[in-house]
């Protein structure tokens, strides 16, 4: 699992339906290791806001609306950081 922290980036879904492009967020605020509050941009470049929005976290159900997900590049840079200190722990 990933520690959602200010101002990190984010894909956010607008619906459950991951077709199309996400739209890439910032975090603005962190209920919980599962739900945040979001401000981005949406297609065509205007500001928007998305609260109280489910964070997905490794293997959770997608919810039934709207919901944010880590990039593919964030998921692996922390399983590698995970590899790597138990390789240190185990040393």
């Amino acid at each position: 699992m990933i520690t959602p922290t200010i101002g990190r980036v984010l894909w956010y879904w607008p619906q459950k339906e991951e077709t199309g492009q996400p739209y890439a967020m910032l975090v603005t605020y962190v209920h919980s290791d599962g739900m945040v509050n979001l401000g981005g941009w949406d297609a065509n470049g205007n500001p928007f806001r998305a609260t109280s929005v489910f964070l997905i976290q490794d293997e959770d159900d997608i919810p039934m609306g709207p919901h944010a997900s880590w990039m593919p590049y964030q998921r692996g840079q922390a399983a590698k950081t995970e590899a790597l200190e138990k390789q240190v722990a185990a040393q």
